[in-house]
């Protein structure tokens, strides 16, 4: 045992102690040897008082070793924490017993370890596989010396009718069971496997060293068939009494999870955060089994304890448990609890008013003809039946429902009725693509599936979580085929009258309402959690900034609107497109959707917009004329270009056009009107829009507007490594930087994802939203681009938006991006173009193009280095117009590099 072989290891951290064993597995006045990592003694000597103490419990086939970043953070001088990691008996480099130690051994076995170590308060418990749930069970019996638990992939229940795992059920088969975890070293090879990225080979090394021989695997072995597969085993009630203890485990909680993980997967997840619900919780995408490998977990782990345990003594009680959003505390701008009208008040007040009859929600056909419509009344009477079988199909207060449903009536009807319950709609584009949805479905852990039966068919190939329930009647063989076990028809039938058993309007206006997801265009998509009062307070901020009332009429080329649409009392359509995809919008649809209701208001994306204006050939003059009664249209998503919405205006010449600035944490933050873009457009060119000491340059980027009703916004300035590190938020005009906003219709957290709420959040009343831009002298805010996609060059940080659009302008360019290549603070410039008509290879540019586009840009403030075309820009699917930089970025480098371009 060397522990100079072992990376990542301090020389002074592994020790050996004698413990006297009380555990029924050994006979009195048995004495055992364990190992463990312990920077305690190292601590005492350089006279360093710890803050509390870290007991690490490994799983299997791992040992203390996992732990080593854990010591290595608890070690700083300027935070210390005392870290023990344990060897289990049997496991690592402790003591073979030659007995088999069942789970309640060897939860008895670490108290007798702390016994002998004479650990006190505080004492964090962490752990990881089945070393959680040793962990909890020792956090169980020690309430005095509790401070808190952190939890890494591990479980505490096997639902009752569903199987184990299938790597463990091929473990425990008596076929391969002792030669893959004894005889052989297999289970520890596969084990390693799960890293990602691999295990580097001397790190491999050091997990592998205790284990060499068959005999020092005895006790993996018997780890695995120690698992309690059903209520018939041994350490079945052992493990029972984890579990349901942990219903009254108040202590401050946190679990950090891989969801890469065969075997602990986010089913089990889920159990632990309904036993736990006041944890906080962070998914690492792309992290799987070993998670403390996979990605850095000391950092957080030390973050979250300064927040949650450091200062507490012994025997004190810790920091009492938070809501589980944990999201922002309320401020002026948000009504008192007694105003609180819920999402469908508007639509209650229209069914039972004099508009009762009226129509409400009209589907579409593809050719353009109304397929569907209800009125307000029948429309109330829908939620109304529907929730009241949801309610006798299992559908609960707090149950999560993913909605895979296309806009329209069904969409419509069963959004409101899971709310009416309190249940917690999941929404997800299917423009997130296979992989991307399935992600964010499985991060979520729906209870229920309502979807088409395309969704259905997914759900069943790659697994997703919930009861499946389809929209339509379906035969019984597609319906056991899909696994639906009932359908929204169904269920309104058997709902028919009844209503949902209880006043739908007793709603916590606090209580989680909906998790939406980001469109994934800066990363894996987001889900984001809104509470009913954020979700009404959306709808009122929608409202009054612009003007829509009762009995509006909207065209909703953008799902989320058409969800809106009743909760503002507006009747609403969604014209014959792929949503998944605005770019499908075409003219005659968007007349159509609009002669069907008569319609004043259109919400469409700016790739919508584009294929609207390239298709109005195609228009009747019935169409045109339907288009020409519009009152008002909205874009968002993406940069609107003024030119793009000059044409639209030729179109629509009575509208009022706006571009809302948002994103779906906060969804408006500014508006601004197409006179408004032209003003400001004409001030930066004339100069005057920002003083001559500004940072940004005028114009730079694209001017959103000022907030909307009930929003402040300032910024956070950038440092010059193109950070926003600043506590102070200024409104000045001229300083770039990170665009804030506190508004009462602002997230209420990520959902699952602590460490990107702690991010957001990190100024108090703030949402960073992790946009740049600046102010200009008239109040107005400019976008500038993503912080994440600020260039550091050596004169300076680069941000992209402004050169794009002065690129953008030029004949023959579609789409321009701006990004950087090469190590930050040194990096060039280069811009990628979407040419029209579009080039048949990428590649660099030829010298004419490059030409006019490096001036466009350096006339814009922004030299470039390299200029390079593609067929298309890689797009977020959901707006078809936010490019992925990222991308780019790693595209520019392989080819400048004199790689093959390929695709971007």
């Amino acid at each position: 045992m060397v522990a100079a072989n072992w990376p990542g290891v301090d020389p002074e951290w592994p020790r050996e102690i004698e413990v006297a064993s009380t555990s029924a597995a050994d006979a009195p006045g048995t004495v055992r040897r364990w190992h463990l990592l312990d920077n305690g003694p190292q601590l005492s000597r350089r006279g360093l008082a710890p803050a509390g103490t870290l007991l690490c419990v490994h799983g299997n086939p791992t040992w203390s070793y996992l732990w080593r970043t854990l010591l290595a953070a608890g070690s700083d001088p300027a935070r210390p924490w005392r870290v023990v990691a344990v060897d289990q008996l049997d496991m690592g480099y402790s003591e073979r017993t030659g007995t088999f130690r069942r789970l309640a051994d060897r939860i008895n076995d670490l108290g007798d370890l702390t016994d002998a170590l004479g650990l006190d308060g505080p004492v964090v418990t962490v752990g990881h596989d089945w070393g959680g749930v040793i962990s909890l069970g020792w956090a169980l019996a020690h309430p005095q010396q509790l401070a808190a638990v952190v939890l890494t992939n591990t479980a505490v229940h096997q639902p009752a009718g569903q199987a184990i795992p299938p790597a463990l059920r091929l473990a425990l088969h008596p076929a391969v069971h002792k030669w893959g975890t004894t005889t052989s070293d297999a289970f520890l090879r596969v084990t390693h496997s799960l890293a990602h990225p691999p295990l580097p080979a001397d790190v491999r090394s050091a997990y592998m060293a205790p284990y060499r021989g068959a005999d020092r695997r005895a006790g993996v072995g018997n780890f695995v068939a120690d698992i309690p597969v059903d209520a018939s085993h041994p350490s079945f009630p052992a493990l029972s009494g984890v579990a349901e203890g942990l219903r009254g485990l108040k202590v401050p909680a946190l679990m950090l999870w891989g969801p890469r993980d065969p075997i602990f997967s986010d089913r089990y997840l889920k159990d632990l955060i309904n036993r736990l619900p006041h944890a906080e919780v962070h998914r690492f995408e792309g992290a799987g089994h070993l998670v403390a490998e996979d990605r850095d977990i000391a950092t957080p782990v030390f973050q979250w304890l300064a927040g949650n345990v450091e200062g507490v003594s012994e025997g004190e009680s810790t920091k009492p448990v938070a809501t589980p959003a944990g999201g922002q505390e309320q401020d002026a701008a948000q009504p008192a609890p007694g105003e609180f009208r819920p999402l469908w008040h508007p639509l209650q007040h229209q069914a039972s008013g004099p508009a009762g009859a009226d129509t409400a929600v009209v589907e579409m056909t593809p050719n353009g003809t109304a397929s569907r419509s209800l009125s307000w009344r029948q429309l109330d009477r829908n939620i109304l039946d529907l929730a009241a079988g949801l309610k006798n199909a299992g559908v609960e207060s707090g149950s999560r429902v993913s909605l895979m449903v296309p806009p329209g009536v069904d969409l419509t009807v069963a959004l409101y009725a899971c709310l009416r319950l309190n249940a917690v709609v999941v929404v997800a584009d299917a423009g997130l693509g296979t992989r991307g949805l399935s992600r964010a479905v499985k991060g979520a852990t729906p209870d229920f599936l309502i979807g088409i039966d395309k969704a259905l068919a997914a759900a069943s190939m790659l697994g997703w979580p919930g009861q499946r329930i389809s929209v339509r009647d379906l035969p019984a063989t597609r319906r056991r085929l899909l696994g639906a076990e009932t359908s929204l028809d169904t269920l309104a039938r058997s709902g028919a009258g009844r209503g949902p058993g209880h006043s739908t309007d007793m709603v916590d206006p606090d209580a989680p309402a909906a998790v939406l997801f980001t469109s994934g265009s800066t990363g894996p998509a987001k889900g984001v959690l809104y509470t009913h009062r954020k979700l009404a307070a959306m709808r009122d901020t929608v409202a009054e900034t612009f003007g829509i009332r009762p009995g509006a009429r909207l065209v909703a080329g953008f799902a989320p609107f058409a969800l809106l649409g009743p909760a503002l009392g507006a009747v609403s359509v969604t014209p014959a497109m792929d949503v998944t995809a605005p770019r499908t919008l075409t003219a005659s649809a968007l007349a159509d959707a609009a002669a069907a209701i008569d319609a004043t208001v259109v919400f469409a994306s700016p790739a919508a917009l584009r294929n609207v204006l390239a298709t109005q050939d195609g228009l009747s003059s019935a169409g045109q004329k339907a288009l020409e009664r519009v009152d008002l249209l909205l874009s968002a998503g993406a940069p609107v270009p003024e030119p793009l919405l000059a044409n639209v205006q030729r179109l629509l010449p009575r509208a009022s056009l706006h571009t809302p600035y948002g994103m779906t944490e906060a969804l408006p933050v500014t508006d601004i009107s197409l006179e408004e873009i032209q003003t400001a457009d004409a001030d930066a060119a004339a100069g005057t829009s920002a003083g001559a000491d500004a940072v940004a340059g005028a114009g730079n980027g694209v001017c959103v507007g000022r907030p909307v009703h009930g929003a402040q916004v300032a910024i956070v300035p950038l440092a010059p490594d193109g950070t926003a590190p600043g506590a102070d938020p200024v409104t000045e005009a001229g300083i770039a930087g990170e665009i804030l906003v506190c508004a009462p219709h602002v997230k209420e957290t990520y959902d699952r994802l602590w460490l990107v709420q702690r991010e957001s959040a990190s100024l108090p009343g703030w949402h960073r939203t992790g946009d740049v831009g600046h102010f200009d002298a008239e109040g107005r805010l400019w976008v500038e681009g993503r912080l994440a996609h600020v260039v550091t060059g050596p004169d300076g940080v680069v941000t992209p938006v402004g050169a794009e659009q002065a690129i953008e302008r030029l004949e023959g360019v579609r789409l321009a991006a701006i990004t950087g290549v090469g190590p930050a603070g040194t990096q060039a410039v280069v811009a990628v173009v979407e040419t029209s008509p579009p080039v048949r290879k990428a590649g660099p540019a030829e010298p004419q193009l490059a030409g006019r586009v490096r001036k466009a840009a350096l006339e814009a403030g922004v030299k470039v280095s390299a200029v390079l075309v593609v067929p298309a820009q890689p797009t977020d699917i959901r707006h078809n117009a936010k490019i992925d930089r990222t991308r780019l970025s790693r595209w520019a480098s392989r080819v400048l590099a004199g790689g093959r371009p390929g695709k971007p």
